[in-house]
């Protein structure tokens, strides 16, 4: 399995088959579902609307990073796109690693990583048909090494519309 975005259902069973290595030691697998509640109100489902281009570009630099800094033997991301529903998977991040530690720290890294760094917006749908725009962290320029610092933090939108000429080169 490669890490992707996707429209279609994520099998986290299927993320997990794909990282396994009878050299590994440990195996940790993440998986994120739509919830049916926010701050007390009633989540019908979700929305991710994503830059796919970009995301797309963003999650092999990530995966190519990931695999630098730890010394894995696997990885696996999926992010959904589009209409979910309560329950569904929406995230799934899976890696193996000769020992538990590398594996259970790449793995913290990835989901962190995609959750502050990838062009996906959540919008939530409650009960009596009304939606709301999650309001997330701000999306931060993705460093070319993680020891960046100081890194500026900067709307999702606000990217879009400055680069807009250039995202191809994103």
């Amino acid at each position: 399995m490669k890490s992707r975005i996707t429209r279609k259902p994520v099998d986290p069973a299927k993320a997990l088959e794909s990282v396994m290595d009878e050299d590994a030691g440990g195996t940790v697998l993440f998986v994120g579902t739509i919830r049916n509640q926010t701050d007390g109100k009633k989540v019908k489902g979700l929305e991710y609307e994503v830059y796919r281009r970009m995301a797309e570009r963003q999650i092999a630099r990530l995966e190519e990073e990931i695999r630098k800094r730890w010394p894995i033997k696997s990885i696996t991301m999926v992010h959904r796109e589009g209409k979910l529903k309560v329950g569904e998977v929406s995230v799934v991040v899976a890696v193996s690693a000769a020992h538990r530690d590398e594996a259970f720290e790449a793995a913290k890294y990835a989901i962190d990583r995609i959750k502050d760094s990838f062009p996906i917006w959540k919008r939530e749908k409650f009960r009596g048909s009304h939606y709301g725009w999650v309001k997330g962290t701000p999306i931060q320029s993705y460093p070319a090494s993680a020891s960046a610092v100081n890194v500026p933090q900067t709307s999702p939108r606000e990217i879009v519309r400055r680069r807009k000429r250039s995202l191809v080169e994103a």
